[in-house]
């Protein structure tokens, strides 16, 4: 986890993100990249180098923010991009080579009701690179235990499950799995996946609609520091992530979720 990403919104809650960000990237060694992006549509008798002006009043920006943490001799680098925050998020990656996104679940949507806004839900659902969501209200500490939910023990790649190997060797994290076994589910999804299955500490096996609701019925049980689920097809959020704006009447999640995927 050498390289993590933090997408910085116009929330309040975005100093508070980036301090639970640094927190987390001191723990592990990692470099820290900020990024805020901005929309400059090109007009004629524009200034020939107002990109670099309204560049340089957002990377002030950030220095703004980033002068409100205490950075803990992170390195953090600052980046302002001219486009859509995804296209961002991809640019630096393709850069830095990004191992974690940390964000807050809504980042310019104000509408309470909101779970992931159109910029935070368009991150997990459309990047290939696993991501952190950190609600309002978390600092960070150590995970003490994990819940990882799943509806198919199928992991194609171990590598997928590289974040937890190192979750697990950081923090002696107390891993337990959740197989959810929806209407659909066939014998092939039964089948944990060896690497999975030794980083766990126990398994529990329900039956349920959805992981969805799995995770609704055993979270009490569990009470993990953080829920972990897979981006794919068939994972989590099946039905959630045809759309980027995820309300909380749909999902409501108050601890940390880490959306595991891997770079193809």
């Amino acid at each position: 986890m050498k390289n993590i990403l933090v997408p910085i919104g116009t929330s309040a809650n975005s100093v508070k993100t980036l301090q639970y960000a640094i927190d987390f990237a001191s723990s592990f060694g990692s470099k820290l990249y900020i990024m805020q992006a901005f929309t400059l549509i090109n007009k004629a008798g524009n200034i020939a180098n107002i990109e670099d002006i309204v560049a340089k009043s957002t990377t002030d920006q950030l220095e703004g923010i980033l002068s409100k943490v205490d950075k803990k001799g992170v390195s953090v680098t600052k980046a302002a991009y001219n486009g859509d925050v995804l296209d961002g998020v991809k640019a630096v990656d393709n850069q830095y080579g990004i191992d974690l996104i940390i964000l807050e679940p809504k980042t310019i949507d104000i509408r309470e009701e909101v779970y992931l806004g159109q910029t935070s839900g368009s991150i997990v659902k459309k990047t290939n690179i696993p991501t952190l969501i950190v609600p309002e209200g978390n600092t960070f500490k150590p995970y003490k235990t994990g819940l990882v939910a799943f509806k198919s023990g199928i992991v194609k790649r171990d590598a997928i499950l590289d974040p937890l190997v190192l979750l697990k060797d950081k923090f002696k994290l107390n891993l337990n799995l959740l197989l959810v076994k929806t209407p659909s589910y066939t014998a092939e999804d039964l089948e944990i996946n060896p690497t999975l299955e030794k980083l766990s500490n126990g398994l529990q096996t329900t039956e349920n609609t959805t992981t969805f609701e799995g995770v609704l019925e055993h979270f009490q049980e569990n009470q993990p520091d953080i829920l972990i689920v897979f981006r794919r097809k068939r994972g989590f959020f099946t039905k959630l992530w045809e759309k980027n704006i995820i309300l909380k009447r749909e999902f409501r999640c108050s601890i940390p979720l880490l959306v595991l995927s891997v770079k193809k």
